[in-house]
């Protein structure tokens, strides 16, 4: 049988090939929608498997550190590192701030724009300690205490290039891969004391003036208090907070039962993997998520419009024909086939114009985008039942034509 739907397409295949495209355009910004959800979950998820713990222990009653703010002593690593199942310990800092490249006479230059990065903290010795960058693509680990930094590739970093983090310049030792918070920023290592210092230090503005006020505070001048105030403005002058202390457990031990000693002995908050994962994933993505949710809603409605309109518009222009076929005894599921043979295959051609555009432009985009085959077989589905049920209208319409109007027209 001749298919009458092939035949009528390519009697107009410009405007069908046309449409085609411009589905297929929308239709890759749902795929790209999709695509940016599952890389913020991605992002989440290599946070967690770069930072090389098996528990992260965070201020009581937080949800820190990356979906909330959290502040430790850096003295409580000592006592952690004592417990049962725990292999190593460590200190660890997160600042998300904006890193300034260095011109050659260390100050900003006209090409020291700023880059949005997550600064990282982070124990160097022994090498491999919980929350270090891991695995270089280039250059080599930090070993000087202080002034270097190994930076993601995502920074356009390049080594030995200087950067500058509050009021101290660093150079980039090392370049390291797919090292992103949660929000996808890009990270930047640099040693602890540093990183303290940048995230915990006041100015020396804010530092003279608390030691005036203190100064001027006669309750601290008393003779019964001595070296009070001594240890007061030291105080002021140093630092020894950290945002959280990584734990890497030893193999075979149960990360819920290390984790239950501290929270009740040593009134701190420990999470495992999977419950920092439900923080990330559930918690601080969970509005992204939902709004994501709401535009791929949105972009099927509009998908849904667009076929409809389109294969209702071809059907009224050949409104004619059909009457003809239907006097001819064509029966009116061969002309319901035909027309929703038409909206499958503008679906399909949508579907791969989408596809091949959301792979292009998905690397350009700042944040992550990650297209899964999955996704892109639930999205085929969609488009041909969205095109099969935008199809209903105009095949109500064949359906109603009188046979006379191909004698009468």
């Amino acid at each position: 049988m001749i298919s009458l739907a092939g035949r009528d397409i390519l009697h107009g295949w410009g405007r069908f090939v046309l449409t085609g495209l411009g589905l297929g355009l929308l239709i890759g910004v749902t795929l790209t929608m999709a695509g940016v959800y599952r890389g913020m979950v991605d992002d989440a998820r290599a946070l967690l498997d770069h930072s090389g713990a098996d528990l992260w222990v965070v201020q009581q009653d937080t949800q820190g550190p990356y979906a909330e703010s959290s502040s430790l002593r850096d003295d409580v690593v000592h006592s952690l590192r004592g417990l049962p199942g725990v292999a190593r310990a460590a200190n660890v800092t997160y600042l998300t701030m904006q890193v300034r490249r260095v011109g050659p006479e260390g100050s900003g230059s006209s090409a020291g724009s700023d880059v949005r990065a997550m600064v990282v903290g982070h124990e160097i010795a022994p090498p491999g300690q919980p929350g270090a960058p891991g695995t270089l693509v280039a250059g080599r680990q930090i070993t000087r205490s202080h002034y270097e930094a190994v930076a993601d590739v995502k920074t356009g970093f390049q080594l030995g290039e200087r950067i500058r983090i509050r009021r101290q310049v660093y150079t980039v030792v090392g370049l390291t891969q797919r090292r992103v918070s949660s929000g996808g920023d890009p990270m930047v290592f640099v040693p602890l004391a540093d990183a303290q210092a940048a995230q915990f230090l006041k100015d020396n503005a804010a530092i003279l003036n608390e030691r005036s006020r203190t100064l001027a505070n006669p309750a601290l001048n008393r003779p019964g208090v001595p070296g009070l105030l001594e240890a007061l403005l030291a105080a002021q002058s140093s630092n020894h907070q950290v945002n959280a202390v990584l734990l890497r457990l030893q193999p075979g031990a149960d990360a819920e039962q290390a984790a239950q000693p501290i929270r009740r002995w040593k009134h701190l908050e420990a999470y495992t993997r999977a419950q920092m994962e439900e923080i990330l994933v559930a918690k601080l993505i969970a509005t992204s998520a939902r709004q994501i949710g709401m535009f791929l809603v949105i972009l099927a409605v509009v998908s849904a419009a667009i076929v409809a309109f389109i294969i209702y518009t071809m059907t009224l222009g050949k409104m004619r024909e059909i009457a003809v076929l239907k006097l001819i005894g064509t029966r009116n599921a061969t002309i319901a086939g035909m027309i929703l043979q038409q909206a499958l295959g503008l679906g399909l051609i949508g579907f791969v114009v989408g596809k091949v555009a959301a792979t292009i432009w998905a690397p350009v985009f700042p944040k992550y985008v990650l297209l899964e085959n999955g996704d892109a077989l639930r999205g085929l589905v969609a488009v041909l039942l969205i095109c099969a049920l935008a199809s209903t209208l105009a095949i109500r319409v064949a359906l109603k034509v009188d046979p006379a109007e191909a004698i009468g027209g």
